[in-house]
């Protein structure tokens, strides 16, 4: 029995949870993957690692902006560029008109770095995944782990995973139970979708570019190109680290073998940048189905109409990515406290434990 189920491990989840438990609760974390973070996600590969979901944190707004000092003063974070560059078709490569530069921060260790970060001294169980929430006689849930015997029983519960998953978890308990609206809210919430390719490259690969990442402005297949392995210390070989458009991903939806397609976009880098980027020495691709809110949902958090406490929460509340995401853990953490024991939770409490 705990206090606070909180089902993810992205950004959302961690916040929520520091939250929580530095103000007294029992909290335990559930993800179904092997890692944490969500889409702030690391992956080690031949050898060195490369970032296939958020490429880099930059400072918007005073939340973020504060987390990400804390994070530079502790070497978690380094400042990788300030200069952004678009490319246009007709028109080349540009710098972006950004005034004043606003630095970008990676994790030289990977993205990942930040998520392992958040979650010191959290109570999380990887590789499990929550497949039936219920409630049981005694007024508290039930969640049922799909690759477990063992049930976790806790007083409320927090889902912070992208809205279309939560609603597949949730919707078997009703509209009775948790209300009409709140399943509305839920069925209401899009997502543009992302394919990530990861290719690396011969040590004796050149030129290398003078840029370490650019927006793809009008390209119908291409949204995002990085030099990944310019965030690692002495780099054994080029990485790269190419996005998708939302469309091209929405084409190949259904696609079961994405290797071709990831081919077929480092093919469309190389004619328009660098002719070597199709001949890559290895090559990975990442299918992101909720890469980035197209349709938020313009609240903080999510509650259920419910007489036992379950809140959602993500970045899909209020649709403003990591800060988004943040912001919205702190507004379930609250929306949690204030059905329970209504303890003192300063705004800023879960970044104490960098102090």
């Amino acid at each position: 029995m705990t206090d606070v189920a909180v089902i993810g491990a992205g950004m959302a989840a961690l916040v929520c949870a520091q939250q929580l438990t530095q103000a007294g609760y029992s909290v335990r974390i559930v993800e179904k993957s092997r890692g944490l973070g969500g889409r702030v996600a690391t992956r080690r590969l031949y050898g060195t690692c490369a970032d296939h979901g958020a490429c880099y944190l930059k400072p918007k707004g005073e939340l973020l902006g504060r987390f990400i000092k804390l994070l530079h003063q502790r070497h978690v974070l380094e400042v990788w560029a300030d200069t952004v560059y678009d490319f246009k078709s007709g028109s080349g490569l540009t710098i972006a008109n950004t005034s004043p530069p606003t630095p970008r921060y990676v994790a030289p260790a990977g993205m990942s770095a930040i998520a392992k970060f958040l979650a010191q001294d959290l109570e999380i169980l990887l590789n499990q995944r929550v497949i039936a929430i219920t409630p049981t006689p005694e007024n508290n849930w039930r969640l049922t782990l799909e690759s477990s015997s063992e049930e976790l029983t806790a007083a409320s519960v927090v889902v912070a995973i992208p809205a279309p998953q939560a609603l597949m978890l949730l919707e078997p308990l009703g509209e009775t139970l948790l209300g009409t609206a709140f399943l509305n809210n839920l069925r209401s919430v899009e997502f543009y979708p992302c394919l990530s390719v990861i290719a690396g490259y011969p040590s004796t690969s050149q030129p290398l570019p003078h840029w370490k990442a650019l927006n793809f402005v009008d390209d119908a297949d291409l949204a995002w190109i990085g030099l990944d392995s310019s965030k690692r210390p002495n780099p054994e070989q080029p990485v790269f680290v190419v996005q998708s458009s939302a469309a091209f991903a929405q084409r190949h939806d259904q696609t079961q073998d994405l290797h071709p397609v990831g081919q077929y976009l480092l093919q469309r880098a190389s004619e328009l940048l660098l002719s070597w980027l199709d001949t890559p020495e290895w090559m990975q691709v990442h299918r992101w189905r909720y890469a980035f809110p197209s349709r938020p949902l313009q609240q903080a958090c999510l509650p259920a109409n419910s007489s036992l406490p379950l809140i959602c929460c993500g970045d899909w509340c209020g649709g403003n990515l990591v800060e988004g995401a943040m912001l919205s853990g702190l507004a379930a953490a609250e929306e949690i406290n204030n059905y329970l024991r209504h303890l003192p939770l300063p705004k800023e409490s879960f970044l104490n434990f960098l102090s």
